[in-house]
């Protein structure tokens, strides 16, 4: 049945590898940002499929693409009206299953995002459920509440939403409803067997048209214990609980849920994938990347941490002894549709409170980019060197900085409004990717893009980069080949300690060797093979990463290859 709705829509069948995930390069797209096919302002999936040849160029082994279904856009398409659908404004399901079909024949695997822990407040069963009375089935679906005071006026608890401002939200009849998030994304209530048989049809409906794999959104926000009485805010951020028992974070149960998704995912040959989006301790991860439950879960301990050679290196450790629990690869990422950009993080000094900055238009502390631009390529290129699955967010393979400076009015992210203007938000790493040097949005579209892009834009831009050999595009192009060609099994063995240094050895006898300090090192022996930065003589310079290998080893592989 699965091969057969594939077959009649057309989806390309790449080679049925059940382990393709397990060191994959995964290139995220946020669609309204990567290319505008029709000049409207607004990336569209017609637009992605006119790059398909710049991502197989890049050498990635898989897209993920961020939401592209129906939405008012209150929290940039994680506010879901439909989650079978294409928003009109980025495409229709015929193009979607072509950029499927197109991405497969260029050996390109799809991962799409799933976000189950609320829809929209226009969803049909949300409006079913502002039409029905308290206590009905209706309401069921979400998680309503009566609210304290003689007439419900007030809200059941004190709690606070991630975005700011209250997490309930009244409906006018003296029931509130919980939204953890903005007040346009009512939770769902996963108790509910509605709610859950409804999700597994949507997974089918996905897998069927070819997706390979899912993105799971706050994946570790689904299962609630919302039992009578209810606590406080100060008692919710208390901590001190035993694992697993937060009455809204990282439960246990949550667990039975994605047991029956894995169902659903091992219908498919090869099996669907999976990735949880759980910002929950190291030492919770595993159950999310288990072999019964989604498979693999974000490690974004890098991504928080300093530029710092014993924070890496540990970090590294705990992460390949968590994936060996949970027999599941790694995952390193520095960059996404979420935080500040590395490139930026790294050209400001370690400990910046980013809110802050941000705040101050991105000039306090002034940013030191040519340092940024250092530290973020030898990271990346020691996150590539390393056992796991690599994640990729569009534009850092072109170097871009965080555009902190964008006007007030120009501010889409929710967390600007409920925040007060306290807090700037997440456009700035959401700018519309440059394409060409000129142009009105740098070739990302005929028109204006709908975040505007700063001038420097434009030396950044794919077009002034494809033919420089040492730009950062062309760099990562390198970088990806030379994995590929270098892949071996997931382990490490380490090199020698050294303060400010992270050195490893990687199947194969090939070797990475990342320089965090303020004075050059002298290189290990071997033939270098791609380095982040300039390279003179026999020793390695600051905020730089080398790969080696050892002499003759590369005249050894193309024996074999003959």
């Amino acid at each position: 049945m699965v091969e057969a709705v594939a077959e009649a829509l057309g989806v390309e069948e790449l080679a049925a590898d059940d382990a393709w995930w397990r060191q994959a390069v995964v290139y995220q797209i946020y669609p309204r940002s990567f290319a505008d096919s029709n000049g409207d302002g607004i990336g569209d999936l017609p637009g992605i499929a006119s790059q398909v040849s710049y991502l197989r160029d890049l050498g990635v082994d898989a897209v993920w693409l961020s939401p592209f279904y129906p939405s008012a856009l209150a929290d940039g398409g994680y506010d879901v009206d439909d989650y079978r659908a294409v928003d009109p404004r980025i495409g229709t399901l015929e193009e979607f299953d072509d950029l499927v079909a197109t991405l497969h024949g260029a050996g390109i695997r799809v991962v799409v995002d799933i976000v189950p822990n609320h829809t929209s407040n226009r969803h049909v069963w949300f409006r079913e459920a502002l039409a029905a009375p308290p206590g009905s089935e209706a309401r069921d679906r979400y998680i309503f509440r009566r609210g304290g005071g003689p007439q419900g006026e007030e809200p059941p608890t004190d709690w606070t939403a991630a975005f700011g401002g209250p997490a309930w939200e009244p409906v006018g009849d003296g029931d509130w409803y919980l939204h953890l998030f903005a007040p346009e994304q009512p939770d769902l209530n996963w108790a509910n067997q509605q709610v859950r048989t409804d999700f597994l049809t949507t997974l089918r409906f996905w897998a069927d048209r070819g997706v390979d794999g899912f993105r799971v959104d706050v994946a570790h926000m689904l299962a609630k214990d919302l039992s009578e009485p209810l606590p406080s805010q100060a008692e919710l951020t208390a901590g001190g609980l035993p694992d697993g028992t937060h009455r809204l974070h990282d439960r246990d149960e949550v667990h039975e849920i994605y047991r029956e998704w894995r169902a659903v995912f091992n219908e498919y040959h090869p099996p669907r994938t999976a990735v949880a989006e759980a910002w929950v301790p190291a030492h919770r991860r595993p159950r999310y990347a288990s072999a019964d439950g989604l498979g693999q879960a974000f490690n974004f301990d890098l991504l928080q941490a300093d530029w710092d050679a014993a924070a890496f290196r540990r970090i590294i450790e705990e992460n390949l002894e968590l994936a060996r629990a949970s027999g599941a690869s790694s995952t390193w990422v520095f960059s996404n549709h979420d935080v500040v950009r590395h490139a930026t993080r790294y050209a400001l000094p370690n400990g910046t409170d980013l809110r802050a900055w941000l705040l101050s238009g991105g000039v306090d502390p002034q940013p030191d980019k040519e340092q940024g631009l250092l530290r973020a390529r030898a990271a990346t290129l020691l996150a590539l060197a390393l056992p796991g699955s690599a994640y990729l967010y569009q534009g850092e393979e072109l170097g871009l900085f965080e555009v902190a400076d964008l006007p007030a009015e120009a501010l889409q992210d929710p967390t600007w409004i409920r925040s007060n203007g306290t807090e700037r938000g997440r456009d700035g790493c959401r700018v519309p990717l440059p394409w060409t040097a000129s142009g009105p949005s740098f070739g990302f579209g005929e028109g204006t893009a709908h975040l505007p892009q700063p001038p420097e834009f434009a030396r950044h831009a794919v077009e002034a980069q494809a033919a420089d050999p040492a730009s950062t595009l062309a760099f990562y192009r390198r970088a990806l080949a030379e994995r590929r060609r270098l892949q071996g099994d997931e382990s490490l063995e380490w090199g020698d300690e050294r303060p400010d240094v992270v050195h490893f050895h990687r199947p194969g006898g090939w070797a990475c060797i990342t320089n965090f300090g303020a004075t050059p090192v002298p290189l290990p022996s071997g033939r270098v093979v791609l380095a982040s930065g300039p390279i003179d003589g026999v020793q390695l310079p600051p905020d730089t990463t080398a790969w080696l290998e050892p002499e003759g080893l590369l005249q050894e592989l193309d024996d074999i290859t003959d």
